[in-house]
């Protein structure tokens, strides 16, 4: 019986080495949460120029919807919050190299993504939508878009301009740096069409009614998370649990009529980043 016992310890511990080894993986004693905590300070990875999720003001300061969400994870964990910004196809490598904490900067949660980084749970829902010129009598689909000599605007990096890569295979694709250059040529007629998240298209139809109009649904359906270090499970499940509290809260609540359901801020937001 004790031979037996002892075989299960010694099967239990390489079961145990295993789970917490592996290449780029991050045990328990050196989560980015314990970090967090020591230094006093969150450090945030974000790109403004998603409106209404991550933007500056004309202050300079960042604000949005995702920045009222970092501002209470702070204010959770009592600690300073830090925010630095990036192109959106530069911040998961900032993550990787450990300049940043946390990815909060309306990143979808993909399949890809996931095989570097790790995700909370989704804190927000959406989907992709194709915006077009107001002069655009035609298109009510964005199949009709996909012809030779059509362009379609997408912002680099982002799920829209990987979807729109994917689906239209005649019309030509251009990166631009942000939404808002995206969005700024096609109403300088440079593109045909943009696609990208729908809040967002929704945001720059209010700020540009006579020039933009969406096209009706969705090309896509997806969720938004909070992207940490790959493997970082105590990280993960802090935030997890952070936002159990926090999503339909008041705080909660009360950014969203600020963001999604007014429009009082937009002259206070610097629209060209």
């Amino acid at each position: 019986m004790k031979k037996y016992i002892v075989l299960l310890i010694s099967l239990f511990m390489v079961l145990l080495t295993a789970c917490g080894g592996g290449n780029g993986s991050v045990s328990s004693e050196n989560s980015t949460l314990d970090k967090i905590v020591e230094k006093k300070k969150l450090v945030i990875g974000t790109a403004p120029g998603y409106l209404p999720f991550d933007m500056k003001d004309k202050k300079g300061n960042y604000v949005g919807y995702d920045m009222d969400l970092a501002r209470a994870i702070g204010k959770s964990l009592n600690v300073e919050v830090e925010f630095k910004q990036y192109e959106f196809s530069g911040l998961i490598p900032a993550l990787q190299t450990g300049d940043i904490d946390i990815v909060l900067a309306g990143m979808t949660m993909r399949g890809d993504r996931a095989l570097s980084v790790g995700f909370s749970n989704p804190y927000y829902s959406t989907g992709q939508a194709l915006m077009v010129p107001t002069g655009d009598s035609t298109t009510t689909n964005y199949q009709q878009l996909d012809q030779a000599g059509k362009t379609i605007a997408v912002a680099q990096g982002t799920t829209g301009a990987l979807l729109a890569k994917q689906v239209f295979k005649k019309a030509k694709v251009v990166d631009y740096p942000d939404f808002p250059s995206a969005g700024m040529a096609m109403t300088q007629g440079e593109a045909d069409g943009i696609v990208y998240d729908e809040p967002a298209i929704k945001i720059f139809i209010n700020m540009n009614p006579s020039k933009v109009k969406q096209v009706s649904g969705l090309i896509s359906s997806e969720n938004l998370g909070i992207a940490v270090k790959s493997n970082d499970f105590k990280m993960i499940q802090w935030l997890n649990s952070f936002l159990y509290s926090y999503r339909n809260s008041p705080d909660d609540i009360a950014s969203i009529n600020k963001w999604f359901k007014s429009t009082d801020w937009m002259n206070q937001v610097d629209q060209k980043k």
